[in-house]
């Protein structure tokens, strides 16, 4: 007789923010009212700085972010709910400021992937406090170090291995250093002891 498997919640969270994704990317006269663009924002257009990370240059771009989210929200609502949760309020924002304070040439952003490696950071930081023997999370981090790093000395041009719809759109690394602040500051906070 087979056991049955485990009862596993769909990551109702994670398919809400996909499915806006979707609509924005059916609606691309949305894409200049959400998009994350640095003087709109600097006019009080607060809410880009959540939307930006809905918008997505090309079919590919948002396949391969949604994709890539829709994943980690499968792994990480069922064991982190409150992180991945307040973190998908939190970190968009926090991702935002830092490119307005930090990178001005910055002027429009969009997509899921800052949000991605930052996700994918906090999950391979728990899976690897579970087991600091196992391979396979340290293996994690090392791609991500790697990514960020050849996005730094390819100087962010172009989209790496996904085409954008437009041609002046670079990776933003600034973004995924952000993320992986977040993350960093929020694991650490969590794992803070007491005093």
């Amino acid at each position: 007789m087979k056991p049955a498997l485990a009862w596993r919640p769909w990551p109702w969270t994670f398919l809400v923010l996909a499915a806006t994704a979707l609509l924005v990317q059916l609606n691309p006269a949305w894409r200049d009212l959400l998009l994350y663009d640095r003087t709109a924002l600097a006019a009080g257009e607060i809410w880009r700085a959540w939307t930006g990370h809905w918008v997505h240059f090309g079919w590919p771009h948002f396949l391969a972010d949604t994709g890539l989210f829709l994943i980690l929200g499968w792994l990480l609502e069922r064991r982190h709910p409150g992180f991945s949760r307040w973190s998908l309020l939190l970190m968009p924002p926090f991702i935002a400021g830092a490119l307005y304070l930090f990178d001005p040439a910055m002027q429009r952003y969009g997509g899921l992937s800052a949000l991605n490696l930052g996700l994918l950071l906090y999950l391979a930081l728990q899976g690897w406090q579970r087991d600091w023997r196992d391979w396979f999370w340290p293996a994690v981090l090392v791609i991500y170090v790697g990514e960020v790093v050849f996005e730094i000395l390819a100087g962010g041009s172009g989209g790496g291995m996904i085409p954008f719809d437009d041609p002046t759109v670079r990776v933003a690394t600034g973004a995924h250093l952000a993320s992986a602040a977040y993350v960093l500051l929020a694991w650490l906070w969590l794992h803070k002891k007491p005093a």
